[in-house]
């Protein structure tokens, strides 16, 4: 299970990465080519990823994400929850997302989905 742990682990990372680290950090889980999809989003490779998670943070300025449950995979696949937690410690948005792990353990693709979403 360290594979898939590490591979969530940098996931969140990159995701809470700051301005300054977020490429390193992006390139660290992800691999070139990797895909992300989500109600939301659409995007391939490393630049695509970071203007995804760029635009996330822009959003909920302040807010972080931590996951939620464990992680669970098989074979070169992932699957784990998270909340995006805000400041005071509320989560309005959680969510579930399932992955594919390239052999060095860096994400090649993932699925998303939004369980919470704030109301609009």
């Amino acid at each position: 299970m360290t594979m898939y742990a590490d591979a969530v682990q940098r996931y969140f990372a990159a995701w809470n990465a700051g301005p300054d680290e977020l490429e390193k950090a992006v390139a660290a889980a992800f691999t070139e080519d990797a895909s992300y999809t989500d109600p939301l989003a659409d995007v391939r490779g490393h630049e695509q990823l970071a203007a995804v998670i760029g635009g996330a943070q822009q959003q909920f300025p302040g807010f972080t994400f931590r996951p939620v449950g464990a992680v669970d995979g098989h074979h070169s696949l992932v699957r784990f929850g998270w909340e995006l937690v805000a400041p005071d410690g509320s989560a309005p948005v959680a969510g579930f997302d399932v992955a594919t792990l390239a052999d060095d353990g860096r994400i090649t693709s993932v699925s998303g989905f939004l369980d919470r979403v704030p109301a609009m």
